[in-house]
């Protein structure tokens, strides 16, 4: 007995010494368990379903997700996956149309609500990403997904953007998508305003978009390291935009700062804090 009890504390003392896995504590990362592939990376807001939160209420269409904001009318940030799977014949459907799930009681934005404001009606997610139904196309036409966005920053330089995303998915590429807006005060075609609709839109100052660009594949989030190619825009809301969105290129981090998002939080963090401080240096087009 006395020589099985030295066995043991010997037994322990080396297990102390050499770290016992047993008892070591290993911080973990929490599990984040996305309710949607369009938000694998994370819900940047923590928006919810409950509507105890109108300026961060969570909606999940089947071709997006989204943060929708009561008190601007506009969404603060919406979520896609875009890949071949997306993308199809389907015609552009222009059905432009207040967003019929909104919570009772609430003021839905109407399609004629920017006439005259001299701001498009602008995509979040764009109406070219999702074509691979009539259905899919025309769930990009509600007002829910808008934004009051100056004409020339619309037409030109974003949708050079979202065709550059479109061409990246042509050569084989799949792209995570999160775009947004913060802030109050746009200059349109009639000049500066800071909201239309009799006060019940906001217009933004500046509008941003992250992109997660991975080749086609399985198990995307495991396939995300510290060498994957993240490009972070963040733009005036004004007529007088550059064509060129590539000069607009900044960090995920400089977008959290002004925003408060934790846009990429279903990452390990080692790999999310490199991602998140690279200014991308790739082709524009």
């Amino acid at each position: 007995m006395l020589m099985r009890n030295r066995f043991y504390l010997v037994l322990a003392a080396v297990l102390v010494l050499a770290g016992c896995k047993e008892t070591e504590v290993i911080p973990q990362q929490p599990i984040y368990t996305p309710i949607s592939a369009h938000v694998a990376l994370g819900n940047p807001s923590q928006a919810t379903a409950d509507g105890t939160d109108p300026a961060n209420f969570l909606m999940v269409k089947d071709q997006y997700v989204f943060s929708y904001n009561r008190e601007r009318g506009t969404p603060n940030w919406v979520s896609w996956h875009v890949s071949r799977h997306w993308v199809g014949n389907a015609l552009r459907q222009d059905d432009f149309r207040a967003d019929a799930t909104l919570p009772a009681g609430w003021y839905r934005v109407g399609p004629s609500a920017y006439t005259g404001s001299g701001f498009d009606r602008g995509h979040n997610i764009p109406s070219a990403d999702r074509t691979r139904t009539v259905e899919d196309n025309s769930a990009t036409f509600l007002m829910t997904n808008m934004i009051p966005q100056a004409p020339n920053h619309n037409r030109v330089t974003w949708a050079s953007l979202e065709d550059y995303t479109r061409d990246l998915v042509r050569q084989g590429m799949e792209v995570y998508v999160i775009m947004g807006s913060y802030g109050i005060g746009g200059t349109g075609s009639n000049g500066a305003a800071t909201t239309i609709d009799k006060g019940r839109v906001a217009v933004p100052a500046m509008i941003w978009k992250v992109l997660v660009v991975l080749e086609e594949g399985e198990d995307d989030l495991q396939r995300i390291t510290a060498n994957t190619r993240i490009i972070a825009v963040n733009t005036p809301n004004t007529n007088q935009v550059l064509a060129d969105w590539g000069t607009y290129r900044t960090t995920v981090d400089a977008i959290e700062r002004e925003t408060g998002y934790d846009l990429l939080s279903a990452l390990p963090d080692q790999i999310e804090a490199v991602l998140e401080a690279r200014v991308d240096t790739g082709p524009t087009r």
